[in-house]
């Protein structure tokens, strides 16, 4: 090892036992995700996951009070830091997780700095190593099965491994089920299906009220994903509610708009690396925070966009859509996500303050987001090369947050933004719908508002604007500065005018609490667009009424947790439906 400072090194080993603790807290709450499956423990799955979110913030910064503690010297020095970086780059040279460890010293590194003097030679802008590209036969993550005897037997061979504490419901019926659906798509042309083989993850990933099954299917030489969504029918049994065997529908599991999943994943770039062989769109900054490790998939996305700004030439724009009371947002045209940006001033009738808007993304970065609200990552003082920004957009900002902007000739320097997946406003996806898309669309809407509202999620103002459309066509939720739990609102019925006065009042003749809502006024929404409308109200006239949503409100206040299929219902097998094994 290379000479370095006595307190560089104390430095970096009390950053990296930091680590090496945060990484066991981290894996200790995730193995409670087994039991609190197996006892249908809702609520506490729901604050493990807020507490293992927190876990990060808490444990970098005691390691920044502990960094402050081993040395006399002033921690403030960049050539102290920089000696740090060196020594701790050796440290995790064999560290199974190195990657994640030198995010892990980033983040002490910012919280130290104030996220200033970003450079790679004061932390990992680069990683210390370039990853190992193992092939598929040397993980250690997985079990290989083969369908030799018979394909039932394989899968109840699989069922079997994956035992859980509560027994299956039925798993007889179960095997018949995933035998005809494999039969009827992925191996519909297989001549012979004993050349068949299946790799399964030895980990079950948890996640909300379902524990998933990941594996894939080697069939001449194409990876085809299988994957097994497991639900608790509350009285004592497991039972396999379908069958996922394509890429859509597997990155739809995995969606940016989900919450992350629980999995035991002890070497978490394998587990990358497995998923990425079934959903190859996905990128690895998805695939990390899809697993947890959101910290590293800012980092894994840092990363990625450096690399693609060499490799593109195209300029920053303001994004495309109406442009919002609160955020100022813009884009790269060949980079599939939008940057948000809080405005020094908000446009009236906004009367929220930044403090508030920065908690209400907090609160959805905890929340469980159903598969109707986009996953956002925060960034601090993020760097961009000022020639490839238009001029349109260096204006904007200039004009609504110059508080925000570090400027020179070389570079923008952002010191606060959101970073969330692009799609399509639904407003404009509208004005080229036609009708079927039309009516899908509200049908998707309506979904969206109840699947939040189960959660215990208000939208708040919900305003086409304010959804996108994602390219398997569902509808997200992604403006979050009015939202709130469904349970502080006061949901009311619309007065009725007594007279003429009150009638034709041009504001309201009653009295309006700040909590109050009225869901007959959620018809203005679709003012401009008759079709929209008319779909919407035959699809979801029931949010118009006030009974709907208290009637929810005592559900959840009951401690009742809805389920949230990232599937159709459609595709969840029929549990009733039973007939005697045969195997060949």
């Amino acid at each position: 090892m290379t000479n370095h400072s006595p307190t560089a090194r104390r430095i970096a080993k009390t950053i990296l036992n930091g680590f090496n603790a945060y990484f066991a807290d981290y894996q200790n709450i995730t193995l409670g995700a087994k039991a609190r499956f197996e006892t249908a423990s809702w609520q506490a799955a729901h604050e493990a996951n807020k507490a293992r979110i927190d876990l990060y913030k808490t444990k970098v910064t005691q390691v920044v009070e502990l960094v402050h503690s081993v040395t006399s010297k002033d921690t403030n020095r960049l050539e102290l830091w920089r000696d740090a970086r060196a020594t701790y780059a050796q440290l995790i040279a064999n560290h199974n997780n190195y990657e994640i460890a030198e995010t892990f010293f980033n983040s002490v590194f910012c919280s130290q700095f104030h996220h200033a003097n970003i450079h790679d030679s004061n932390i990992f802008v680069k990683p210390s190593r370039t990853p190992e590209d193992k092939p598929l036969r040397d993980y250690s993550i997985y079990i290989s099965y083969s369908a030799r005897d018979s394909l039932e037997y394989m899968i109840e061979d699989i069922l079997k491994d994956f035992r859980f504490s509560t027994p299956w419901e039925n798993m007889e019926r179960d095997v018949i089920h995933i035998c005809d659906s494999l039969r009827n798509a992925p191996l519909a042309n297989l001549d012979n299906e004993k050349h068949l083989r299946v790799d399964m993850l030895e980990s079950v990933f948890y996640r909300n009220k379902a524990a998933y099954l990941v594996g894939r299917i080697i069939l001449n030489g194409e990876v085809i994903p299988m994957i097994f969504p497991c639900l608790n029918n509350g009285r004592g049994g497991i039972f396999v509610d379908t069958l996922i065997y394509n890429n859509d529908s597997a990155s739809i599991i995995f969606s940016f708009t989900r919450s992350y999943f629980m999995v035991d994943a002890p070497i978490p770039s394998r587990f990358v690396r497995f998923l990425s062989t079934i959903m190859p769109l996905k990128e690895k900054s998805e695939l990390y925070n899809s697993i947890g490790f959101h910290k590293h998939g800012k980092t894994e996305f840092y990363r990625h966009v450096l690399a693609h700004m060499k490799v593109s030439n195209d300029k920053f724009v303001i994004a495309p859509g109406i442009k919002g009371m609160v955020m100022s947002v813009f884009t790269l045209p060949s980079y599939p996500v939008v940057f948000k940006i809080i405005k020094d001033e908000f446009d009236e009738p906004k009367t929220v303050t930044k403090k508030i808007v920065k908690e209400k993304y907090k609160f959805v970065s905890r929340s469980d987001r159903v598969g109707r609200m986009a996953d956002t990552q925060e960034y601090s003082f993020f760097i961009f090369y000022r020639n490839r920004f238009s001029e349109e957009l260096i204006k904007e900002l200039q004009e609504v947050a110059p508080s925000q902007l570090i400027i020179d000739d070389k570079r923008v320097i952002i010191k606060h933004l959101y970073v969330e997946r692009r799609m399509e406003p639904l407003n404009l996806y509208l004005q080229h719908a036609n009708e079927e898309q039309t009516w899908e669309a509200m049908e998707e809407y309506g979904n969206a508002i109840k699947q939040l509202a189960a959660a215990n999620i208000f939208p708040g103002d919900m305003l086409l604007k304010n959804f996108g459309v994602t390219r398997h066509g569902r509808v997200v939720f992604y403006d979050y500065d009015e939202l709130c739990p469904l349970t502080e609102c006061n949901f009311r019925k619309l007065p009725q005018a007594q007279t003429v006065e009150q009638e034709l009042a041009d504001r309201p003749w009653y009295t309006v609490a700040e909590a109050d809502v009225f869901p007959e006024e959620f018809r203005l929404f679709f003012s401009g667009n008759p079709t929209a409308r008319a779909a919407f109200e035959k699809l979801h006239s029931d949010l118009y009424n006030y009974r709907f949503w208290k009637l929810l409100q005592d559900r959840i206040r009951a401690g009742h947790v809805e389920s949230a299929f990232p599937y159709r219902r459609k595709w969840r097998f029929h549990r009733r439906s039973h007939t005697r094994l045969q195997t060949k």
